[in-house]
């Protein structure tokens, strides 16, 4: 079931569904969508949640405690039903624990919130996860927000927008396997004047675009007029860029994750797996991102 829930401040609009409480809907106040909404055509999702993964498993499955699981790309989060534990005029907070469907795939008690809130043009994307397991919680965290390209009927097409970085040292683009798999090699990303990526659709014919060692702040702009989006992910630790490959996909994905997909032909074992967190019982963890628009 949807059951959407929806929050304003007369600057900003944001609907939210309890399935994966994945973001419907961010309207400025002259009512232009900025987040795509799901053509099955290209992609259906629009901004999925990941938990407890980032990415793929090599062959969708995992090693833990001598057992093997099975788990879907980016982790069951994005297509369980959350509850909505609270909602004021400007905050939505969904809820979800444990269950005997995530059991069988994750074999860990927790407490995962995700809270949305809206100040000026910005929403916010808090998410914490408290272990209520008596052994270590092990997890990663990420969004996977997609932007509407033109974002507005306004003569502009796809090519008009680029993505500006807030670089302070040069960024590395991890290798991916043709099977969308993560390798052990990076290299430097090359932007126009250190910062610039100008947007075309052949850039994800080979899927992703995964960035390491990168800046915290993306803003999607145009060459044609003001309108951006701004998006702050402080404390991840990559940045993931995607539209469907070898489509013309009239959306863009900025992804931030803090932890990346499998290496490529490797099974990992989930206490060894990369890039995880490892939180003892009883702890929590909090990440945040923001998704700033200005028209």
């Amino acid at each position: 079931m949807q059951n959407l829930h929806t929050i304003t401040n007369g600057k900003i609009t944001v609907t939210v569904s309890e399935m994966g409480a994945e973001l419907q809907s961010i309207k400025d106040a002259s009512g232009v969508e900025y987040l795509w909404q799901g053509n099955p055509e290209f992609w259906s999702g629009r901004a999925y949640n990941l938990f407890p993964i980032c990415g793929r498993l090599t062959d969708g499955k995992y090693n833990y405690g001598g057992k093997e699981y099975l788990m879907n790309l980016h982790g069951f989060a994005r297509k369980t039903q959350f509850e909505l534990a609270e909602k004021t005029d400007t905050t939505l907070c969904f809820h979800l624990t444990q269950s005997e469907a995530s059991l069988a795939q994750y074999p860990f008690n927790f407490d995962l919130k995700i809270t949305y809130s809206i100040n000026g043009t910005t929403v916010a994307t808090d998410i914490c996860v408290t272990n209520t397991d008596t052994k270590e919680l092990i997890f990663s965290v990420g969004g996977h927000p997609g932007f509407n390209i033109p974002f507005a009927q306004d003569g502009t097409v796809f090519e008009d927008y680029y993505l500006e970085f807030d670089c302070v040292k040069p960024v590395k683009q991890i290798t991916m396997s043709p099977t969308c798999y993560t390798t052990r090699i990076s290299n430097p990303y090359s932007l126009m004047l250190g910062r610039i990526l100008p947007l075309k659709h052949d850039l994800f014919d080979n899927d992703a675009i995964v960035l390491e060692d990168m800046c915290k702040a993306v803003t999607l702009r145009n060459s044609k007029n003001n309108r951006t989006v701004r998006m702050e992910f402080p404390d991840m630790r990559y940045l993931g860029l995607w539209h469907a490959p070898k489509k013309e996909a009239p959306y863009v994905c900025i992804e931030p994750w803090s932890s990346v997909p499998a290496y490529d032909k490797e099974v990992d074992d989930l206490e060894t797996k990369r890039d995880m967190e490892h939180l003892a019982p009883g702890r929590s963890y909090n990440n945040c991102y923001t998704i700033t628009v200005n028209g």
